[in-house]
């Protein structure tokens, strides 16, 4: 029964978002957590691709984060800050600078893009980034492009559970549009504009990437293309909701960097 529900929904969507040219998402929230609680579940059984940190064993470096991802949904401006669970997790690697978010939200950061970064601020920026991919909803429609429309209605019916080690494994990777990219950046600008933080503080992370001028820059941007004209966007952006931090610049140099040796 449900699938037939499902595939009417997907003609009635297809048929609105070409007649308002307007993309629909044919899945619902619950999908959403659906699938994205069946991704935590591989990537938990799957230690060696990834170690994830023991909530216990560094709690301190757990409340670091956890205190940053409630102001980013206390800011206001997350949609389904109460629908999704925004769960939080670390993974230690510091061989890979990236972050990304399940549907249904489920954050995980790299200990190689903490380490990266300089301060609270461009580390908000990007969990703000990885939060409004899963928050406008982008990455149930990339996994559908990537992975086709009937795989994904499966997953959803509890079928072909195979294809889910597949799908926890490339959510690293996960391509997104150039249009969802800058909406993610938006959002992460809106969710920071009421907190404490920079709210440009994603910009912060590739103007840092531009003046390295490393050959090879940090994983993030092989699933984040950097356009010439996004750190202006989001600068732009910033300004234009007239955004002002109030985080004490010494005081969050000196949290950050007790917060990264907290780490492995």
């Amino acid at each position: 029964m449900k699938k037939h529900f499902l595939i009417s929904i997907i003609f009635l969507s297809l048929l609105i978002s070409t007649t308002t040219c307007k993309k629909i998402n044919i899945f619902s929230i619950e999908d959403d957590k659906t699938l994205g609680l069946q991704v935590k579940a591989e990537i938990e059984s799957n230690p060696t691709e990834f170690p994830i940190l023991s909530k216990t064993t560094y709690a301190a470096s757990y409340a670091y984060l956890e205190a940053m991802k409630q102001d980013i949904l206390n800011s206001g401006k997350v949609e389904h800050k109460n629908d999704f669970v925004w769960e939080l997790y670390i993974i230690n690697n510091d061989s890979v600078q990236n972050a990304f978010c399940t549907p249904g939200g489920y954050i995980y950061i790299y200990s190689g893009l903490i380490d990266y970064l300089d301060d609270a601020s461009s580390l908000a920026g990007v969990m703000g980034h990885e939060m409004g991919h899963a928050d406008a909803r982008h990455s149930t429609d990339a996994m559908t492009k990537q992975y086709g429309l009937q795989t994904m209605i499966d997953l959803v019916l509890g079928q072909n559970q195979n294809q889910i080690t597949q799908i926890a494994q490339s959510l690293v990777s996960l391509q997104f549009s150039r249009t969802d990219e800058k909406e993610a950046d938006d959002l992460s600008v809106s969710y920071l504009c009421p907190t404490k933080y920079h709210a440009n503080g994603a910009a912060n992370f590739f103007r840092k990437i531009v003046a390295s001028g490393a050959s090879q820059p940090p994983a993030f941007l092989s699933t984040h293309p950097n356009p010439d004209n996004r750190v202006t966007n989001i600068d732009t952006k910033a300004t234009t909701l007239g955004c002002t931090a109030t985080i004490d610049a010494t005081g969050d140099i000196t949290n950050y960097n007790a917060f990264k040796a907290s780490l492995p």
